[in-house]
């Protein structure tokens, strides 16, 4: 049974995100990896993770500090921003966004509009672009890539709900003009490049699934993973299917809903579980299903064209924006505050009840990710009944992970939030 953490301090980088690593902060973004030479990213029970390879270090653990997801996420523009919402964030300007070019619309995940920015800036301005897309060697891994056309962009078009550690390929990103990457990695290629920094896109993020899961989840299908040829976890529609192709032409699939919420969703790390940035704070433009509901507040996934909400959190964002609509590679109109929130429930309840999974982390000995200009505590004194009964959960699924606490540390604190 995990244990409580030592509180001793680390004197290299590699000591540093062990720890991470062992009280369940790490999001496998692969900063570490790029600060320390003798760290090389690798599948560790279905998730990226550090791990030594070399016996070169670095002590440099102040940086690391600084820059990993794990220890601390800032939200940069929260006071330079002309506008602020305190679930959404800092913006500038929002918008219903898609593709104006049919095939990137509907190859991408919801409307294609990041790709569709990725191939504005390598066919209108010549420059690269730095993203995921699946592995041609082994289709159900994913790996980064450089994008310097609209075919490229279009090869790593739709989402990759799997790991891959982007931010330790950021010496490439700095040569790029334009990088896209979960919050958690722009996040530290922000902290560690700013003043440096492409244009930075990111996406409305659930959290990064096992690996193991999408293995399973093709067997569940009756497909083989090691027999693949081509995956696709969303998009060719919107939401789309996961679909896995095999090397004799033959396919499995399933719906969205149950890809995500049976098999992919459930295998997200406790630190997923607990982001409080999954709408990417450090971006420049973000991006996310901009879901239609049902009476009960319910996103509705039946097969539509595909369509975006597009935040600019930066004026570097927001001239971008404008800059392709005019070129002819996005369409833009308006969107409200409420609309948005309305379209993504999960990521509203996550932000406003996060301290509900925060709390009981620490109570169990853990420590947990630190987030700056985020008002997680505000959101939770405002909701103390909605905030007790996430303290409940979260402790009762950390228990089944293995950890304990001293209940009569809890119970009070239970008590004064009835």
């Amino acid at each position: 049974m995990p244990g409580r953490m030592p509180s001793c301090r680390d004197v290299t980088v590699a000591a540093a995100a062990e720890r991470v690593v062992r009280t369940e902060r790490c999001t496998g973004c692969g900063a570490c990896a790029l600060l320390d030479p003798g760290l090389s990213m690798e599948l560790v029970h279905g998730h990226m993770r550090p791990v030594r390879t070399d016996q070169a270090s670095s002590n440099d653990v102040a940086r690391f500090r600084r820059v990993c997801p794990g220890v601390v996420v800032k939200s940069p523009f929260a006071r330079s921003a002309p506008h602020r919402h305190p679930v959404l964030g800092p913006w500038v300007a929002m918008w219903r966004a898609h593709a104006t070019d049919p095939e990137l619309r509907r190859r991408g995940s919801s409307g294609g509009v990041l790709s569709a920015l990725a191939a504005w800036n390598a066919d209108t301005t010549g420059g690269t672009g730095h993203a995921v897309a699946g592995c041609p060697v082994q289709p159900r891994r994913t790996v980064p890539v450089t994008i310097t056309s609209k075919q490229e962009a279009l090869a790593a078009a739709s989402s990759r709900y799997a790991p891959v550690a982007a931010a330790r390929d950021v010496r490439e990103m700095r040569a790029a003009d334009v990088v896209t990457g979960k919050p958690c990695e722009v996040a530290a290629m922000r902290a560690m490049n700013d003043s440096e920094s492409p244009l930075m896109l990111s996406f409305f993020c659930a959290g990064s699934p096992s690996q193991d899961a999408t293995d399973d989840l093709i067997r569940d299908l009756g497909g083989e993973p090691e027999a693949l040829r081509r995956l696709w976890y969303r998009g060719d529609g919107w939401p789309g299917r996961f679909t896995a192709q095999m090397e004799d032409g033959a396919e499995v699939s399933t719906t969205y809903a149950q890809s995500w919420g049976r098999a992919l969703g459930p295998s997200v790390s406790w630190r997923c579980r607990c982001c409080g940035d999954g709408m990417g704070e450090s971006a420049d433009l973000v991006a996310g299903d901009l879901w239609e509901t049902d009476d009960r507040g319910y996103p509705s996934f039946a097969e539509q064209e595909g369509v975006s909400v597009l935040v600019a959190r930066t004026q570097r964002g927001h001239a971008a924006a404008l800059a392709a609509e005019r070129d002819g590679a996005i369409h833009l109109e308006p969107v409200t505050v409420d609309e948005v929130l309305a379209a993504q429930p999960a990521q509203v309840a996550r932000r406003k009840l996060l301290w509900g999974r925060l709390l009981p982390t620490l109570l169990m000995g853990l420590p947990v990710t630190r987030y700056k200009g985020f008002d997680h505590v505000v959101q939770a004194l405002r909701r103390p009944r909605a905030v007790r009964d996430e303290v409940l959960g979260a402790a009762a699924r950390l228990r089944r992970r293995g950890y304990d606490w001293a209940g009569g540390r809890i119970r009070p604190v239970l008590a004064r939030l009835r």
